[in-house]
């Protein structure tokens, strides 16, 4: 008998390749071969990221790529033409490629492990004969709440075909799970009526998609999550995997890492350090960008700010006038940080988070209070989490002309470092994370029964 092949589809967006790679580094270490397939505008960005020409990463996953429908020079951020590529081009890609591999390889593909987003891939699965995981890296609530959009639409909450709001209201699923602006659902909070339509379509589809799946797994804890995951108890908790990773290494970046803010770390007080990260999409526009550099400024604390090239325009002109003088050593901005390594260092104070669903668990596994930010999608679930449930954070407010201001940054941080109520609980949720993926653990026995299945 071969050895058992793991076959992986993340969706083409930075915040699902790595918990997807971390996922796969399990099956790697239960003696699985396994192959990652990227879409080939992704896998380059990967592999350069790596340095890696061979199409492997040291962890043991093979990397290949299949085409997404879109040409080199189009915008992958406009999600009305990116999902219909996908939906057109990737599945007979998908099929193609397991075959010419099955015809190949003396380890034919015996599991798929596609994230819950690409529920088109169980489809494929189903045909071949192929046994499948479903994986969604965000929060259970999310994906409850995904589920749960029939009872919205029967209660009038939502409107059936395009899945605008028709009751503005909050909505909560039960008890102990963050309530809900009813325009924030993640498909709402899009800028226009036809990627809303677009996005609303598309988990329709997956919801059903995934009923084909063996398992669906999820990159959360039971301990962070109870009511989520009581709800619907066919969701099992495997995560956060980020806290089973004792070394601290994350593979499927899409930018290189500039390591050289470890060394500045290391120069600044414990405990001392705002660490600024806004994730793979969020734009600021010109004012919020020199507000943010201001209060950071006027905070008198050291801050390490990644500060992607696309985060807004003109960056070389974005910064307020005399603002880098100013800062001097005190602050450092770097193009993309390993965050990982960065939120585990003794010097870190707070994390300053757009509240992506990697950056929260992240930062609670590391125990790092958070100042949250939210911008689009699960970011205003998730800063509920953070603030109302776990009481790990503070959000800010905007002005009446919707902007963050100087004056509000500096106090936020100042509340949020002098209270130490909220490193106490941050530190308390840590302690509950690690325990669930070590031995004895809920979420490490989940994965550990999924793993066995699927050999």
């Amino acid at each position: 008998m071969g050895i058992p092949h793991v076959l992986a589809v993340p969706y083409p967006a930075q915040g699902h390749v790595i918990p997807m790679m971390e996922l796969l580094q399990r099956f790697v270490k239960q003696g699985f071969k396994v192959t990652c397939v990227n879409t080939e505008f992704n896998h380059k960005r990967v592999m350069k990221a790596l340095n890696g020409t061979d199409g492997h990463v040291e962890d043991g996953i093979h990397m290949t790529s299949i085409p997404d429908g879109l040409g080199p020079s189009e915008d992958r951020n406009d999600f009305v033409k990116f999902l219909k590529g996908i939906f057109q081009v990737m599945p007979g890609k998908l099929e193609e490629l397991i075959e010419r591999i099955n015809e190949t390889d003396d380890n034919k593909i015996t599991c798929l492990v596609a994230d819950e987003t690409m529920g088109w891939a169980f489809k494929v699965a189903a045909k071949l004969g192929i046994r499948k995981v479903a994986f969604w890296p965000a929060s259970a609530a999310l994906l409850a709440s995904m589920f749960n959009i029939p009872k919205l639409i029967e209660e009038g909450i939502i409107n059936s075909n395009d899945g605008t709001v028709i009751k503005h209201q909050m909505i909560s699923l039960p008890a102990n799970m963050p309530a809900v602006n009813t325009e924030n659902m993640a498909w709402v909070c899009f800028p226009d009526l036809e990627t809303q339509k677009s996005v609303f379509d598309v988990i329709l589809k997956t919801n059903e998609f995934v009923k084909l799946a063996d398992f669906i797994v999820c990159n959360s804890a039971y301990e962070l999550e109870p009511a989520a995951f009581t709800l619907f108890p066919n969701i099992l908790s495997i995560g956060p995997l980020i806290a089973g990773n004792q070394l601290g290494k994350q593979v499927g970046h899409f930018w290189p890492e500039d390591s050289t803010c470890l060394s500045w770390l290391d120069q600044q007080p414990a405990c001392s350090v705002i660490y600024v990260a806004f994730g793979s999409f969020t734009v600021f526009d010109p004012e919020q960008f020199q507000e943010l550099a201001l209060g950071l400024e006027q905070t008198n604390k050291p801050f390490l700010w990644v500060v992607r090239p696309d985060m807004t325009d003109k960056l070389n002109e974005a910064y307020p006038k005399g603002f880098i003088d100013r800062i001097g050593s005190r602050g450092r901005m770097v193009g993309w940080a390993p965050q990982e390594k960065v939120l585990r260092h003794p010097s870190v104070a707070c994390f300053l988070s757009h509240c992506g669903w990697n950056s929260t668990i992240e930062g609670v596994s590391n125990g790092v209070p958070f100042l949250c930010w939210p911008y689009f999608a699960d970011q205003f679930l998730n800063k509920n989490y953070i603030c109302d449930v776990w009481k790990v954070g503070v959000g800010f407010e905007k002005d009446d002309c919707g902007i963050i201001r100087q004056s509000e940054i500096k106090d936020k941080v100042e509340q949020l470092i002098c209270d130490k109520q909220f490193k106490a609980r941050v530190l308390d949720l840590k302690d509950k994370v690690v325990n669930t993926v070590n031995d004895q653990g809920c979420s490490n026995k989940n994965l550990s029964s999924v793993i066995d299945s699927m050999k």
